[in-house]
């Protein structure tokens, strides 16, 4: 068994040593594919509700049918690339998610469109892990914490790039051109992985169940792993939230276009980016001394948030409140993100799967209910949605404390 593991490991196309830069170049691009995969098409949302004679909820859930396949995919995939490698099972999740694309974008079915957004979730799970626990192949030490506390900054530029080029291409082409565009984007990314990319794992796992499921228990036995991870989802779910609610919001309520929609996406996607980067910055600092004080500033602009929507609703003061939750939301989603990816860098592929997996099974599950539970009927609507989650992560983050104090790791 070890022999031929062994010479699968000389057969595969090994990553170059003069492409490493290439490659990573590469590898930092695709990360943000998740959002791009849901972000691009948030303006058109309301525009393909009435093209395909659906509801706003039905279509709200292509979202979260992404969400979730997304992030069960990503609970098993990552034992896959640990055991087979990383590069052929990312290069055929490219050429398969372009497919579904060039589906989605020639179909009139909303029930099609459900079947290839659950195709979506699944190879972008893949592409997503492989490209995470290549950074953990390559680098070790403080250059890996580097790397791994600019994901969710680079992630960030999704939202940011996504719904404003996603706004402009429904307005001037429909909601279609967003599908075109995912798929031109898989096939550059697959045709520059084919030159310049490679395989980066040093070792494959044997593909033992047994051996597998010990890897998996071990690590949801970390509670400070687990814990971390939930936090992830209540933090991205104040995102995804809007991002199912503030294009109806915006067009609906507000009777602004599409475009409007997709520049006020890009500023919360700035948001995001900038907690993120405040994190970075911070990495250093006490973890929940800085979580604590993140969280107080989250609330108190929730709480004015609802406060000031009650009287006076407009652009301006939904975003400018949004913007202080979301930038908050990165902050913690960034803190979170660097300790669960490497914790066990033995099993990058398993860690990060399970750390993306869980955190999006959370946010498609929170984000699906809180909209069906309290829908997008305004900005009252939207700060309601935003405190729920706010005093959620407020008393996980007090559970987190004690175990830190009462069981240090």
């Amino acid at each position: 068994m070890r022999p031929q593991k062994d010479q699968n490991l000389r057969t595969a196309k090994r990553l170059k040593p003069e492409n490493q830069g290439i490659s990573t170049v590469l590898a930092f691009a695709l990360i943000p594919m998740s959002g791009f995969a849901t972000d691009v098409y948030i303006p058109s949302l309301p525009s393909m509700a009435a093209s395909l004679k659906a509801s706003d909820i039905q279509v709200q859930l292509t979202l979260s049918l992404f969400l979730i396949s997304y992030g069960v995919s990503q609970l098993f995939v990552g034992s896959l690339l640990d055991s087979f490698g990383r590069y052929r099972i990312n290069l055929v999740s490219l050429a398969v998610f372009a497919l579904a694309s060039l589906t989605i974008a020639n179909t009139t079915s909303i029930y099609m469109i459900y079947a290839m957004r659950i195709v979506h979730g699944i190879t972008v799970g893949a592409v997503v892990v492989s490209k995470r626990a290549y950074f953990v192949d390559l680098f070790s030490g403080d250059k890996l914490k580097h790397y791994l506390s600019m994901f969710s900054i680079i992630w960030a530029t999704a939202p940011i790039i996504a719904p404003f080029a996603g706004g402009y291409l429904q307005t001037y082409f429909g909601w279609q051109a967003n599908f075109y565009f995912l798929t031109a984007f898989a096939v550059v990314i697959l045709l520059l992985e084919l030159i310049f990319s490679g395989e980066t794992i040093r070792q494959k796992m044997s593909f033992n169940l047994k051996t597998i499921s010990s890897v998996y228990g071990d690590m949801l036995k970390t509670p400070s792993f687990t814990l971390g991870i939930v936090m992830l989802g209540l933090a991205y779910s104040m995102v995804m939230i809007y991002n199912m609610t503030g294009p109806f919001i915006i067009e609906h309520q507000l009777g602004m276009t599409p475009i409007v929609a997709g520049y006020s996406s890009l500023i919360l996607g700035a948001a995001v980016m900038t907690g993120g980067m405040v994190s970075k910055s911070t990495i250093n600092r006490p973890f929940n001394k800085k979580l604590f004080v993140n969280l107080g500033i989250q609330c108190a602009a929730g709480l004015l948030m609802l406060g000031v929507m009650g009287s006076a609703e407009n652009l301006y003061t939904l975003i400018i409140f949004a913007f202080i939750i979301h930038a908050a939301s990165g902050y913690t989603f960034n803190s979170f993100f660097t300790y669960c990816l490497s914790r066990f860098p033995k099993n990058a592929g398993i860690a990060s799967g399970l750390t993306g997996g869980i955190n999006y099974v959370v946010v498609s599950f929170l984000s699906y209910g809180i909209i069906y539970l309290i829908p997008a009927s305004g900005g009252v609507n939207l700060s309601l949605s935003y405190l729920l989650l706010i005093l959620l992560s407020g008393a996980l983050m007090v559970f987190i404390a004690r175990i830190s104090r009462t069981n240090p790791e």
